[in-house]
């Protein structure tokens, strides 16, 4: 999801909003696709919960080195704070689970 939220920032960024949004939408499919069967697999052996934070740990793990490598974007401090909320996120959501 990252690449179709953020890559036509600079690819597309001379085209309508609109081509931007159709190309991003066949991009988002694409990950729907292998993301939906994901979730029902994980749900059998995760809670909801889980399987969200799992989500937001990959997704700032992608976003992070996408934004410094792909758009060119400054390495900031508040990416580690981010990071750092998310290791608490997932101690606190599975810290019963393997106890």
């Amino acid at each position: 999801m990252t690449f179709a939220w953020y890559a036509h920032l600079k690819e597309l960024n001379s085209q309508p909003w609109f081509v931007a949004a159709l190309v991003s939408w066949g991009i988002a499919l694409l990950e729907y696709l292998f993301q939906v069967p994901a979730n029902r697999i994980g749900y059998t052996v995760l809670s909801v919960g889980e399987l969200k934070i799992i989500q937001e740990v990959i997704t700032l793990g992608v976003f992070v080195p996408f934004s410094l490598f792909y758009l060119r974007e400054p390495l900031k401090l508040d990416y580690l704070w981010a990071g750092l909320c998310l290791v608490g996120a997932v101690y606190f959501m599975f810290r019963g689970k393997f106890a």
